[in-house]
């Protein structure tokens, strides 16, 4: 066990990879902090990982974009556990313009979309890493896309009703750099702050889309959730002890 009594903050904790996620440090050894702006969804996870691995996952309630709110959830954790070894950096906040192509998108709707995500990873990763600071040392892992790393290839969406979304290209590649940025900061702390850059996950994706993705693969094309939470628990646990500032890709030779 990789994570064992690790606590470990998982922010989008009951979200199509959170739940993977909180489930797989559970699986650890670790006890993941399922923390959630929906509470009840969050609950639902905890209960279903709990049924599994008694005690290993607790419901927590979590605005990324409150102060008050991250503020309350780390003195929470840390009455009730004495410590938080790590923070997961996974919720997908986004308003109900998101996802619109590029002629769309007004200014406010970008403005708000990289507001709710790139600064509510800004502002949880600000505020545990002042906590770590404080206790000693702690792991932050921010959740970004190989789309942090590339252009989008517009060709494999061609003739379906998805697209690439600008807001999601300029927040994941900022967030990639606000990592580096927070491990250089840190340095000296016992704080590491590293990312991680999943390529495509497949969510009932449509076939034409799935075919023209797979081409660009190696072996798998679009990946499971579970396909990466090996290496996100290489990155939570103490094999990547000495790894900070770097930006973890994978993505089955997508981005090659």
């Amino acid at each position: 066990m990789q994570l064992t009594n690790k606590v470990i903050v998982v922010t989008g904790g009951s979200g199509f990879l959170g739940k993977k996620f909180c489930a797989a440090i559970a699986e650890q050894g670790g006890i993941a902090i399922v923390a959630d702006i929906d509470v009840a969804a969050a609950e639902r996870v905890a209960a279903q990982i709990t049924s599994t691995y008694p005690g290993r996952a607790e419901a927590a309630a979590l605005n990324i974009t409150s102060t008050t709110s991250i503020n309350a959830l780390i003195n929470e954790v840390q009455r009730r556990h004495g410590r938080i070894d790590a923070l997961l950096n996974n919720a997908y906040p986004r308003n109900h313009d998101y996802g619109k192509k590029l002629e769309e998108v007004s200014y406010e709707s970008f403005c708000e979309n990289v507001s709710l995500h790139l600064g509510g990873y800004f502002l949880t990763a600000q505020q545990f890493c002042l906590y770590f600071r404080k206790h000693g040392g702690g792991n932050v892992v921010n959740m970004s896309s190989i789309y942090g790393l590339m252009p989008p290839r517009f060709e494999v969406y061609a003739d379906t009703p998805m697209t690439m979304p600008v807001e999601y290209a300029a927040i994941k590649s900022a967030i990639n750099h606000l990592t580096r940025y927070f491990a250089q900061y840190f340095k000296g702390d016992g704080i590491r702050v590293n990312s991680l850059s999943p390529g495509g996950i497949l969510d009932g994706q449509p076939d034409l889309f799935l075919n023209k993705y797979d081409a660009h693969c190696n072996i798998k094309g679009m990946l499971d959730p579970q396909d990466v939470c090996g290496s996100l628990v290489f990155l939570l646990s103490d094999s990547s002890l000495y790894v900070t500032g770097q930006n973890l890709l994978v993505d089955d030779g997508f981005s090659l």
